[in-house]
């Protein structure tokens, strides 16, 4: 049963990147994708399996990628010792995602889902956050009523996890964005219950994030616009580099480099003591970032 359940995933995110990649698509006529399909030794140096890495560039998604994996084999087991499971043998598949819009009234958006076996222990994982740069509220509200429908009775412990763990803990506790779900090393003991549960969050995925990217990409914006989402997107580089797991993971267990680090921006700004301009649309943004009831 199990195995076939990671043959069913390892499939799902397959069909759920190539979804996403026609949305973009339809969205983006201009976008161009550097599709990488690698391969991985595992920590022994035998072959570990591999993935799919879609690099995207177009003319609203100035940078974004939709990559999907499947590993399996040996990993450090000094490593292994901190992950959930009891083996240095680690199976794991799943869909990682960052979009990068060029206009700042569309905001980045952040999901990944996967399955993990550590030898005798297996789970699942994911969630999906959004970064603004612009107050329209009503997005905010939007992208977490959606993931508010699709996680039910969860989504308070999903948001709350999000809200505490998408954080610049160096920065104040100031977190990237403005949350969404968020849950790990999930096992109820019900293998068919929590799969369907993780194969349905990931499907809402399109419809969370698509129609607030449809409703904003051609609204005009101002230098100081761009000026505060370039400063953002440096506080999201801070994030992605010091703080998160899911970096760390791909690195400790030979993963691809450049498939890992794709969730960088293209562009981004570093200032001595940066902060917008009081009583600007920016400055009332800085409110945001700090966790919210949006639902």
């Amino acid at each position: 049963m199990l195995d076939q359940k990671k043959q069913e995933f390892s499939e799902h995110v397959k069909n759920l990147q190539n979804l996403i990649s026609d949305e973009m698509r339809r969205l983006d006529p201009s976008l161009e994708v550097n599709e990488d399909i690698w391969s991985r030794t595992d920590f022994k140096g035998d072959p570990g399996g591999g993935g799919i890495t879609r690099a995207f560039e177009g003319e609203i998604f100035e940078n974004a990628g939709v990559n999907t994996s499947e590993i399996h084999g040996a990993i450090n087991p000094d490593f292994a010792k901190k992950l959930q499971g009891d083996s240095d043998q680690l199976w794991a598949a799943g869909i990682s995602l960052i979009l990068h819009p060029r206009n700042p009234r569309v905001p980045t958006v952040h999901a990944n889902f996967r399955m993990i076996q550590q030898g005798d222990s297996f789970w699942f994982g994911g969630g999906a956050d959004l970064t603004p740069f612009y107050p329209h509220e009503e997005d905010f509200k939007y992208f977490h009523k959606v993931w508010k429908d699709a996680a039910g009775e969860d989504y308070e412990r999903m948001k709350k996890t999000c809200d505490e763990y998408f954080v610049n803990a160096h920065r104040n506790n100031e977190m990237r964005g403005i949350g969404g779900i968020f849950f790990d090393h999930h096992n109820t003991g019900d293998l068919d219950q929590d799969f369907n549960m993780v194969k349905g969050l990931s499907e809402r995925f399109i419809e969370s994030y698509f129609p607030i990217a449809e409703k904003r990409i051609n609204e005009q914006y101002t230098q100081e616009d761009e000026d505060f989402q370039l400063h953002r997107r440096g506080r999201y580089v801070e994030f992605n580099l010091l703080h998160d797991r899911g970096t760390l993971f791909g690195l400790k267990t030979n993963g691809r480099t450049d498939s890992i680090l794709i969730s960088l921006p293209a562009r981004c700004k570093f200032s001595y003591k940066y902060h917008p301009k009081p009583g600007t649309e920016h400055a009332k943004m800085m409110d945001y970032y700090h966790p919210q009831q949006w639902a």
